[in-house]
């Protein structure tokens, strides 16, 4: 039996979704397992490792069922995860020594302040890409250390392994003690998000391990994004043998899953919160405006590098008109019903509702809405509600075209609310910028599947890759040049209100 179909293990916060794909992009199975969320005290947030392996295990078992394939058919797997997540886990037994410290916990926020106050910031920064905040894996993993009994000393005898999520599954995947040596490895884009790796040499930098203090005995080798990187072995449903050779954080899977290959080619992922990355060629480059640098992937000796930024509300400003306010009963509604006003009427909505992240960095920022009038109706909101999330979004790609120092080409987008065609032809007017829908939202478990078949010779390059990604429908520019500085405008104003609220001032 021929192996030609590709396994994509989506790993995400609140379950794990596995793919069975064709080389042409195809879905033929699919299957999603979620499981426990751990909050032990208030900001800390955590899952049990063993929980995770088992959604793994069973979201992969029912995407071969679905696609009703042998395991046999399976040429290469591609893992895509939440980034930021830290493991510790015993070298000998597998087993983790503390949960796993979830990408959202905040427990390190003193120490963060602590580093910022003695001045390593810059250096941080300078060398990282990142910005000192609890959202990285460094000062976690030196929280386990220093929290768990005998932790640090077992570190230092090499006792002890570090990984973000992508580490720990390849481990399982590849083996355990008693059947054989697992592989200890990480892809470089989740290595760029732990705050101990160096953008310019793609290694763990010794003067970030010192500073954070985490031993380099327990860190995995930095591999690439679309290689042979292990096989597996003692899998269920999988034969020995299955090469995994394609790994990214899910971020940065989803850029490459829209195949934005070119500098300037950028996508955006309307969730909760929206991500923004923008591919901005083989060479790092400081943001003057608060953005993270990250690496995009790293396919053979081609290296790409991103520039990331995040609105932290998006859909779930959708979600607070229907809990919150009772405006709409599902959030589906909210595009019909936008759609019976020709405009929001005057009125703007900065949906800062968990304060103002890139280029304001305002955390104090409260959500504003302003311009009502007794002519305000629930569609002139839900209108401002969706013109809201694409000037917040629109903010972003401002800023990463000023970095980068030319426009952004293109932007593809992908996430629940890409489906809104008013809300996506509202960001590509208010942009100036041509915005491609795929067929299938689902880019972060594609791109996955697409630097898999990379790694294992199925595509010859990532051009010919880039055929798994299909464009299902194109927006231009419909607005003309002054109704878009009009709402620009009155989007500044808006901000600049919200910025002055009397809690922003404390």
């Amino acid at each position: 039996m021929a192996a030609d179909l590709l396994l994509a293990i989506d790993q995400g916060t609140t379950g794990t979704t596995s793919l069975v794909m064709d080389t042409r992009g195809t879905t033929l199975g699919r299957s999603t397992h979620e499981f426990r969320q751990h909050f032990p005290e208030p900001g800390r947030v955590e899952h049990d490792p063993e929980d995770i392996w088992q959604s793994v295990i069973d979201a992969v078992k029912g995407a071969l069922a679905a696609a009703n394939v042998d395991g046999a058919r399976i040429a290469a797997i591609g893992i895509t995860n939440q980034r930021e997540t830290t493991l510790v886990w015993d070298r000998a037994t597998g087993k983790a020594i503390h949960r796993a410290i979830v990408w959202q916990d905040r427990r390190t926020s003193a120490r963060c302040a602590e580093l910022r106050a003695a001045g390593h910031e810059d250096v941080v920064e300078s060398t990282t890409g990142l910005v000192l905040d609890p959202y990285f894996s460094g000062t976690k993993v030196a929280w386990i250390l220093d929290n768990v009994p005998e932790a640090r000393a077992r570190a230092d005898r090499g006792e002890l392994c570090f990984g973000t999520i992508d580490s720990f599954l390849v481990w399982r995947l590849s083996g355990d003690a008693a059947s054989g040596a697992p592989v200890h490895v990480t892809d470089v884009t989740n290595a760029s998000r732990t705050l101990l790796m160096r953008l310019t040499t793609l290694d763990w930098d010794d003067a970030m391990l010192a500073l954070f203090g985490v031993p380099r005995s327990m860190l995995p080798k930095i591999v690439g994004s679309a290689e042979r990187i292990a096989t597996t072995r003692g899998f269920p449903g999988l034969p020995d043998g299955v090469p995994i050779t394609g790994i990214a954080g899910d971020q940065q899977a989803a850029l490459f899953g829209q195949a934005c290959f070119g500098v300037g080619d950028a996508k955006c992922t309307y969730g909760t919160g929206a991500f923004i990355l923008a591919n901005i060629g083989s060479q790092p480059i400081r943001s003057r405006f608060g953005l993270l640098t990250t690496v995009a992937w790293k396919v053979g000796d081609e290296v790409a590098f991103a520039l990331e930024g995040s609105a932290f509300v998006a859909g779930a400003a959708v979600q607070w008109l229907r809990d919150g306010l009772g405006v709409i009963k599902s959030a589906g509604e909210i595009e019909a019903l936008a759609g019976t006003v020709p405009t929001s009427g005057g009125v703007s909505f900065v949906p800062a509702l968990s304060g103002l992240g890139a280029p304001y960095w305002d955390p104090d920022a409260r959500g504003l809405i302003c311009g009502i009038t007794r002519g305000t109706t629930a569609a002139h909101l839900a209108r401002a509600t969706l013109e809201g999330i694409a000037l917040e979004v629109n903010d972003l790609l401002v800023a990463m075209s000023d970095d980068l120092g030319q426009p952004l080409a293109r932007m593809r987008v992908d996430g629940g609310a890409a489906a809104n065609d008013l809300l996506i032809q509202f960001q590509s007017d208010i942009g100036a910028i041509t915005i491609e829908r795929p067929t299938e939202l689902e880019s972060t478990a594609r791109g996955a599947a697409m630097l898999a078949g990379v790694g294992v010779g199925l595509f010859g390059s990532v051009a010919e890759a880039a055929g798994m990604s299909r464009v299902e429908r194109i927006f231009r520019v419909a607005m003309c040049a002054d109704d878009r500085g009009a709402h620009r405008r009155r989007w500044s104003d808006a901000v600049a209100r919200t910025r002055s609220t009397p809690a922003a001032k404390v």
